[in-house]
């Protein structure tokens, strides 16, 4: 029995081969307006999460220290 061919080169990503897709379909300009669009709703989305987590911590203290005043 023969051990089964071994392939010369790796099966792509989806990401990679969307990102081929991507490069035949849209030009650079287009490419880099969109990344840029990404890039920003992950950075807005992390924001959102921040300002829930300072809020959280903010609501926190201030039933601590209203639970501590006689």
């Amino acid at each position: 029995m023969q051990a089964a061919p071994v392939r010369a080169t790796a099966i792509p990503s989806f990401t990679t081969a969307l990102r081929a897709v991507e490069s035949l379909l849209l030009s650079s300009g287009q490419r880099t307006a969109r990344r840029n669009a990404w890039t920003s709703v992950l950075e807005d989305r992390r924001r959102a999460k921040d300002r829930v987590e300072a809020q959280r911590v903010l609501d926190q203290s201030v039933s601590q220290s209203l639970s501590v005043r006689p």
